[in-house]
């Protein structure tokens, strides 16, 4: 009686033992498994700016491939650290899988506009962040001129993303031009005419009288009519022939 007492003990802790002891093999034969090959996955396809060998590069650990190291030699946090310093990523994941496969899957900087000053030239995307331009890919966005310091990088930002929230505008808008009062000009793809916007205030508003216009304007076919379709006064639409 007093044994079989003694067996409720001893067999839990057997078998708990057991498992660790298998737990413990397994992880060690896990660690010491070599990385056998990089695979690298764009998020939704897109790989414009990066290709897979520009990423290979960046996934250099002690100045040499991770290809053939041990999994537990990996610092996964610095190689997704590395791959963020390239100025087309956005946000990066790298982890090891069981079968020895080391997996980075990115998600690219999408640009909203292309800034040109003087000789310099570069993209934004949505969020103000400035992307190099790349040999690889020219992407199609509105080419923005007259914008210099971050605070007007920050505002053409603002203006750029309420332009393509509207699928109308953001097949419409080609170019902007900010003159030195502050004041904002678009270029369109439909026609000849150019749009005084004004400065970056009561936006929506100017907006909604923009596109009211052009449903009218192209109702009774005279947006050809235009030279100018100036938006930048209260309550009213300007233009001039």
């Amino acid at each position: 009686m007093r044994f079989k007492n003694y067996l409720k003990y001893i067999l839990p802790l057997v078998l708990f033992g057991v498992l660790a002891f298998l737990y413990g093999f397994a992880s060690t034969r896990n660690a010491s498994k070599k990385i056998a090959k990089i695979e690298v996955e764009f998020e939704a396809g897109d790989n414009h700016f990066l290709t897979h060998q520009m990423v290979n590069k960046l996934l250099i650990q002690n100045q040499k491939s991770v290809v053939n190291q041990p999994k537990s030699m990996l610092d996964l946090h610095g190689l997704e650290q590395s791959v963020l310093t390239n100025p087309y990523v956005e946000k990066a994941s790298v982890f090891a899988s069981i079968n020895g496969v080391l997996k980075t899957v990115i998600k690219q900087r999408e640009p909203i506009a292309r800034l040109i000053e003087k000789s310099t030239s570069f993209y934004v995307d949505r969020d103000g962040v400035k992307i190099p331009l790349s040999q690889n890919f020219s992407a199609r966005v509105p080419l923005v001129s007259g914008v210099k310091s971050d605070t007007e990088i920050k505002e053409i930002t603002e203006l750029v993303n309420l332009i393509l929230s509207d699928n109308f505008l953001k097949k419409e808008v080609i170019g902007i031009q900010k003159n030195e009062a502050g004041e904002y000009f678009f270029n369109v793809r439909s026609g000849n005419y150019r749009i005084e916007f004004g400065k970056f205030v009561n936006a929506d508003v100017k907006f909604k009288k923009l596109k009211a216009f052009y449903n009218k304007a192209y109702a009774d076919k005279t947006i050809d009519n235009y030279q100018t379709i100036n938006v930048k006064y209260h309550n009213q639409v300007v233009c001039t022939k």
